[in-house]
């Protein structure tokens, strides 16, 4: 599942910061985490539940995909997701796109796909498991979790990702910074035991950072 082209510099458009259209822009054109969620959700159209949704670019490039059936994006950044509503109005994406300022300690009324996309490894290890059993808990019997994270295996990539990580705290994109690292069978530990069946694979695109994409759902 693809986006037509020109879709980047439209998404882009939709925001008025000139550094958000410039990073939007950029995010659509490296990283392969959005292609590669509209293949995860493989056509299957229920809504989407985007945890740490920062300006909600994941719901512009689903909506793009007309992938989706409704779209709420939770952050606790207060600037971005005023800034992701106001690009949202721009496009008149209407009702079924909503930008909410929340963290993910508050149960939601939707159910459906959910995503965690470079959110788990800025939490500390002990509230991981809770944020991926709110995941489940927000997950429709027949969605799909999409999680993109760092994973701590040692590798040259995850060294190179842990300075980078360090870049963006110094930055002060996401000030608190990375806090832990799991290990695939860390999230298969909280995860297999609740039904959920979990597949990871490398994610890597043109970057030399360890991201893994998983994928997880209820076997049918």
């Amino acid at each position: 599942m693809h986006a037509r082209p020109g879709t980047r510099r439209l998404i882009a458009s939709r925001f008025a910061r000139r550094g958000d259209r410039l990073y939007v822009h950029g995010k659509l054109a490296s990283d392969p985490v959005y292609e590669a969620a509209a293949e995860a959700l493989g056509g299957h159209r229920l809504p989407l539940i985007d945890i740490g949704c920062g300006l909600g670019i994941l719901g512009h490039y689903l909506h793009a995909c007309d992938a989706l059936d409704g779209y709420l994006g939770l952050d606790r950044d207060g600037r971005k997701i005023a800034d992701g509503r106001a690009a949202a109005e721009r496009a008149g994406l209407g009702g079924q796109f909503e930008l909410r300022q929340a963290d993910a300690t508050v149960a939601q009324s939707m159910r459906g796909h959910v995503a965690l996309l470079d959110v788990l490894h800025y939490l500390p290890r002990e509230r991981q498991p809770e944020l991926l059993d709110y995941a489940v808990d927000h997950l429709a019997d027949d969605g799909v979790l999409v999680l993109r994270t760092v994973l701590r295996d040692g590798s040259w990539r995850f060294r190179a990702t842990v300075w980078e990580e360090r870049f963006i705290k110094a930055v002060g994109w996401i000030p608190e910074g990375a806090q832990y690292f799991p290990c695939a069978e860390e999230i298969r530990r909280v995860l297999e035991p609740r039904g959920i069946a979990v597949a990871f694979r490398p994610l890597f695109g043109r970057t030399p950072y360890n991201s893994w994409l998983m994928t997880a759902s209820r076997p049918t």
